[in-house]
């Protein structure tokens, strides 16, 4: 089940902050730059860059993902490893708001998400 209007709100206003915070200067977002989308109950943020083979196009990289299981009412984190799949990041599994997430994203601490 999708997330409803109000917490898409909620979200897209948490995640422009921490947008404020992470996006790199505006000079060199042609290169590189953050970016978010909201599908369903998942939040994902990636990174956007130039193709090396073709720079006139876009690549997008995960970064992140949240999924918010409404049962539970908390947020699963996933992180996406070499293999290209996502996993349960296992230092926090589990996270009671959206706001935590992106905390955690932004600390970092095991360099899963920017490496």
């Amino acid at each position: 089940m999708a997330l409803s209007e109000f917490e898409i709100k909620k979200c897209e206003k948490e995640i422009e902050d921490f947008m404020k915070l992470r996006r790199p200067p505006v000079h060199i977002r042609n290169e590189l730059d953050l970016g978010y989308r909201i599908d369903g109950q998942s939040v994902e943020i990636f990174e956007i860059r130039p193709q090396w083979r073709d720079p006139s196009k876009n690549m997008e990289t995960p970064v992140a993902k949240a999924t918010f299981v409404k049962t539970q009412g908390c947020w699963k984190i996933f992180w996406q490893r070499a293999d290209l799949k996502w996993h349960g990041y296992e230092p926090a599994l589990k996270v009671k708001s959206f706001k935590d997430f992106l905390k955690i994203v932004a600390e970092d601490k095991h360099a899963c998400f920017f490496g």
